[in-house]
């Protein structure tokens, strides 16, 4: 496994937040010796153009490997193709079920049983507020498994000036849950000054 890149499979789906899948991918994409596999679900298509104003291809020639979402016979549908993780950004609800039951009816979804079931890293950035009880017992079941499940709740203590500053900070945590090195976002050194005394 030396001698490979890092495989890092990236899976965007349709829910809101399709920016953090194409940051990731931007980044991945761009760090040495890592090789990016990604999977676009139709809908995500269909956000990447209303939220990013990209067409699916345009994403697609970011990735070094591209999948399509029904082709179950890919290499990552399989145990026996090395992978170093997946991240799902954003996961949808339809998508976080599918992994929680195993339902592996698509690539994604596959993919991402194979990563649970070889007990590679899966990432699961999932998107929606509230949660009902369904989609909190299905991200327990995630858990359970193995996988880890990052809602991509923006952080404010490192004073962003930018709404891509907010998406680059929460996107470097993702990437640190691999191990790949970054200057993505400023790392927390601490409390700046005292807060003054109350009054």
């Amino acid at each position: 496994m030396a001698d490979r890149p890092r495989r890092l499979i990236v899976a965007i789906t349709g829910a809101t937040g399709a920016v953090y899948g194409v940051r990731l991918l931007q980044h991945l994409s761009a760090t040495p010796g890592i090789e990016t596999h990604l999977v676009v679900s139709d809908a995500a298509a269909l956000t990447l153009h209303q939220e990013v104003g990209l067409a699916r291809r345009d994403v697609e020639a970011i990735a070094h490997v591209v999948h399509k979402n029904r082709d179950i016979g890919a290499a990552i549908a399989s145990g026996s193709f090395q992978s170093d993780g997946m991240v799902i950004a954003p996961c949808s609800m339809k998508t976080l079920a599918s992994v929680a039951l195993g339902m592996s009816d698509n690539l994604i979804a596959r993919a991402a049983d194979v990563v649970l079931k070889e007990r590679r890293r899966l990432v699961l950035m999932v998107r929606e507020t509230p949660f009902n009880l369904a989609h909190l017992r299905n991200m327990t079941a995630v858990t359970e498994m193995g996988g880890v499940v990052f809602p991509p709740l923006p952080s404010f203590y490192h004073n962003p000036a930018s709404i891509e500053e907010m998406v680059d900070h929460t996107v470097s945590r993702v990437i640190d849950l691999f191990g790949v090195e970054h200057t993505l976002a400023p790392r927390w050194a601490g409390m700046k000054g005292v807060p003054p005394e109350p009054v």
